[in-house]
């Protein structure tokens, strides 16, 4: 039995100890693992044929749904409150508390102020609000997609009529307690079970132990006190090891290979998987790089604001001498500076990539998932239905020297159609081969007596057999070099001769040549078994000394659509690299059918001599990497990853799961194994590489217009603030009241609702994007000032043409301190909300606005009524109440020639600075 030390650190607290507190399940696995299987049945009231209907409706009604709620999104009021728990909704929390001390609790009766405050909630409200209801619906969308994935098991219930019991696969989620169950290669362990039969069966308990091994569990545990004595068992009995029990299997661990039946004997959150969830606090899901980003940008900009307010509050303080408006015109500075509509709207971008990959029937577990989609720049996938038809057909039935013979068919059937674990593809063609040509190649008169299934290391498949006579005879077909290694003999017409080098190199040459001509071999060889060393039970050392019968070639003719979709994906920057488990040559010649360039091809023994140096360094350059067992493919993933590569893993198969893991982003199909579609981050209802192009462009509009966003408003920002600096210095009076300040940015903020329906450049689309804090920090102080060359302009338009600084004087003589800055904030209030506005269009591109690229509908649309709402405001009937004037109407003549020289400039710094740096663009 396989020891799992690393797992007992984990178990304390859950093993079976005399007087202690106990968890359920724990004390469950111990008792069944050593109770027969007639007392399990008695104590989980079970029947070996299995429960009727009514008794698991019964159970399910009475104990739930068999599931672990991990992945289940919170109750909406608690979504409601996350919605809120963001950096940038917390600092206009703060603002707004600070500004009720401020304008209300400190002021005079009759002057107290509750613009700021209700314009503070308005926009708090609209940022955590639209944010719970993307997610919500996200949330909601995603179980509904989720429900089109079902996850069964095999189980065997009693029919009512008392009749033989039935197999049927069900939803795990329907399972029971005392439901019995069957499991063959590629199944995830539904609940815990305890084995009643098993051959041949091993269990991958990576997702409780993090050891990639399998363990081979099988129905007999022996007595405590032999394998005390054997070393299998820790200490005393109390302290058995639960992930030791041979006979146990647990929940979310998946069956590598060999078969089984068993007893469930817990499920739901009685398991001990569903006991972790329960009792781990830290059971959260690992931060992604795309959460990383988005907080590493956030912090950027909340420092850049704690930095740049206490700059404004002095300079307002010293110069003006009023603290009070100092300080209140300093916090609506910090609301201007705060990107509150960040975390709606990066939750409507994922959320409508999202939807827009369902309609493409894409689903989506984690909405992180669609940006890491279009930051992926290599995608690893296997060839089998993928850039194969995944339709194989059996083209030849040959013997060693490449003649038609069809001793050779009738043994490879007798092979597939008694082999009982999970068929495969070849399989399948054997079998419709065989009946295509009729009962001529189906021996009669055989039973099967024992099978060793296939698995990823032996990368073969016998079956036992029994004739009338009694006669027993081991097929075996499989890959050629591993049939090779067990076969000691050939078959030469009607004589059996030992298998020389010549022969043994002759047979690896023909397969060679079958191999470039496209076909995949398998090798089929037997062993006549002597009466005297007949047996009912095989085990995996006696497929030796083995003679080979003969090849059989398969041809799997490439899609259609791969070639088109590598060309598609490679225009997008994704460089496409095949992990599979087959042939380097015949992988070589679908590769080059499909427009990849194989290269020179690294096998899986090649990459086991490199160490993780020489692995990443050897990637670089390799396409195809071949005869990978599961640990290899993971290894190529990581050593991708090493090397600054954001890797998307596409996969289906039981070896594929480690893969999915490891990758970026896991993508699956819904007709793959389910450890490989519980472990993915994305399935596919349909296997297709075309898909994975829509879904890698969807991915990178996502991200750009979050990105879009956060320049805009970063640069935007920056620019107001800058100009507030160079205003407070020369202006005897803020150029702007706070509450006016407030309403700009509210006006801006809705406008920018709509960003998520904008359309990206057909450039930017083209490459693959990460976040980069710097890079926003760089455009921001690039792009920044070019807003306030024109905002001082402004100043001393409103000063001189507009007579504000007339004003002012005037109301010196007379005793009025504010005499003019009406004017001043009338003019500078529109100029920069449509300055703040046009610029959406001049940062959403890299070309020349409205002439080279022009935005979505509703961004033009959004944009256009803020600056026509900012542009009424000073002539509503609300100015007087909100300190604005009406301005004489040459001001907007003024206002176009001042947002031409805006516009001209701002595109003329941005072209400089995508020369120099590229750009976010």
């Amino acid at each position: 039995m396989t020891k799992h030390t690393t797992s007992r650190h984990k178990l304390k607290g859950y093993v079976a100890t005399p007087g202690a507190k106990q968890e359920k399940p724990a004390i469950r696995a111990v008792q069944e693992a050593e109770s027969s299987v007639e007392e399990t049945l008695q104590h989980v009231r079970g029947h070996l044929d299995g429960l009727t209907m009514a008794e698991a409706h019964q159970r399910y009604a009475q104990f739930g749904a068999n599931e672990v709620a991990h992945d289940k999104a919170p109750h909406p009021l608690i979504q409601l409150a996350q919605a809120f728990n963001n950096p940038f909704v917390i600092v206009l929390m703060v603002l707004a508390a600070i500004n009720y001390f401020t304008d209300v609790y400190f002021a005079q009766p009759g002057e107290q102020e509750w613009t700021g405050i209700i314009i503070l909630v308005t926009m708090i409200s609209i940022s955590g609000l639209l944010r719970f209801w993307q997610e919500f619906r996200s949330a909601k969308a995603a179980e509904k997609l989720k429900s089109l994935v079902r996850n069964t098991a095999t189980v065997q219930r009693r029919p009512a009529n008392g009749s033989s019991p039935i197999r049927q696969e069900i939803a795990m989620s329907e399972l029971v307690t005392g439901d019995i169950v069957h499991l063959q290669a590629g199944d995830m362990i539904p609940a815990d079970i305890k084995l009643i039969e098993s051959r041949d069966l091993f269990i991958s308990q990576a997702v409780l132990t993090g050891e990639a091994l399998p363990v081979e569990k099988y129905d007999t545990l022996g007595s405590v006190a032999e394998k005390s004595a054997n070393g299998q068992i820790n200490g005393d009995a109390e302290l058995l090891d639960l992930l030791d029990l041979p006979n146990i299997c647990f929940m979310g661990t998946n069956v590598v290979s060999g078969k089984a039946s068993a007893i469930v004997v817990a499920t739901g959150t009685d398991t001990y998987f569903g006991s972790l969830a329960r009792n781990v606090v830290s059971h959260k899901r690992v931060e992604t790089s795309f959460d990383r980003g988005v907080n590493s940008v956030s912090w950027l900009l909340i420092r850049f604001m704690l930095v740049m307010v206490p700059v404004v509050f002095m300079i307002n303080g010293l110069t003006k001498g009023d603290w009070m408006s100092a300080l209140t015109f300093a916090l609506a500075v910090a609301v201007g500076l705060t990107p509150e509509m960040l975390p709606m709207i990066v939750s409507a971008n994922l959320a409508k990539g999202a939807v827009a990959m369902a309609r493409r029937k894409v689903v989506v577990k984690r909405l992180n998932s669609v940006q890491n989609f279009g930051a992926m720049d290599v995608l690893c996938t296997d060839k089998t239905g993928t850039l194969t038809q995944d339709k194989i057909i059996l083209e030849h039935h040959y013997n060693i020297h490449g003649l038609k013979d069809e001793g050779v068919l009738q043994l490879a059937w007798l092979n597939s159609f008694h082999q009982s674990g999970m068929k495969n593809l070849m399989d399948i063609a054997v079998v419709e081969h065989a009946d295509e040509l009729g009962n001529r190649v189906k021996p009669s008169g055989y039973s099967k007596v024992d099978e060793m299934p296939f698995d990823f290391v032996r990368r073969r498949l016998s079956v036992i057999v029994e004739n009338q006579r009694g006669r027993q005879l081991l097929i075996s077909k499989g890959a050629v070099e591993e049939m090779l290694a067990v076969s000691s003999h050939v078959q030469d017409g009607e004589q059996v001769k030992p298998l020389s080098e010549e022969d043994r190199a002759a047979l690896l040459k023909r397969s060679q040549d079958y191999n470039a001509e496209g076909y995949r071999v398998l090798l089929v060889a037997t062993r006549d078994i002597p009466a005297e060393e007949a047996k009912r039970n095989y085990k995996t050392n006696d497929e030796a000394q083995l003679v080979v019968r003969g090849f059989l070639t398969f041809l799997d003719p490439p899609k259609d659509s791969a070639a088109p979709a590598i060309r598609a994906l490679k225009e997008y920057g994704v460089a496409v690299k095949v992990l599979t488990g087959d042939n380097p040559i015949i992988t070589a010649k679908v590769c080059r059918e499909v427009g990849l360039s194989p290269g020179v091809p690294l096998v899986g023994k090649d990459i086991d001599q490199m160490d993780d140096v020489a692995l990443c360094s050897a990637v670089k350059h390799t396409t195809i990497f071949a005869k990978l067992t599961p640990l290899q493919k993971s290894r190529v993933v990581k050593a991708l990853q090493a090397n600054g590569h954001t890797v998307g893993f596409l996969g289906d198969g039981i070896n594929d799961a480690p893969a999915l893991r490891d990758a970026d982003v896991g993508i699956s199909v819904d007709s793959g194994a389910d450890i490989a579609k519980e472990t993915a981050d994305i399935i596919l209802l349909e296997k297709s590489l075309m898909v994975l192009e829509e879904g890698v462009i969807k991915g990178r509009e996502t991200f750009g217009n979050i990105l879009k966003y956060l320049n805009m408003t970063a640069s935007s920002n920056f620019g107001n603030v800058f100009s507030v600096l160079v205003a407070s210095a020369w202006l005897p009076w803020e150029p702007m009241l706070a509450m006016h300040l407030l309403i700009l940015n509210l006006i801006y903020d809705v406008s920018q609702m709509v960003l998520p329906w904008d359309k990206m450049d057909p450039e930017f689309l083209k490459k693959p994007r990460k976040w980069e804090a710097d890079n926003i920090k760089r455009f921001m102080l690039w792009i920044g000032p070019t807003s306030s060359v024109f905002d001082i302009t402004t100043y001393a338009l409103m000063w001189t043409v507009f007579g504000a600084g007339a004003a002012y004087y005037a109301g010196q003589a007379q005793g009025i301190s504010s005499g003019g800055a009406d004017i001043m904030h009338s003019g500078w209030f529109i100029e920069s909300l449509v300055s703040q506005t046009l610029v959406v269009h001049m940062l959403r591109t890299r070309k020349i606005p409205f002439l080279q690229s022009t935005a979505s509908l509703p961004v033009l649309l959004s944009t256009t009524l803020a600056i026509l709402i900012g542009c009424y405001l000073p002539f509503s009937p609300l100015a007087d109440s909100i300190g604005f004037v009406k301005l004489d109407s040459s001001y907007f003549w003024w206002l176009l020639a001042t947002m031409l020289g805006y516009m001209t400039l701002a595109q003329t710094v941005k072209t400089i600075y995508i020369k120099r740096y590229g750009g976010w663009f």
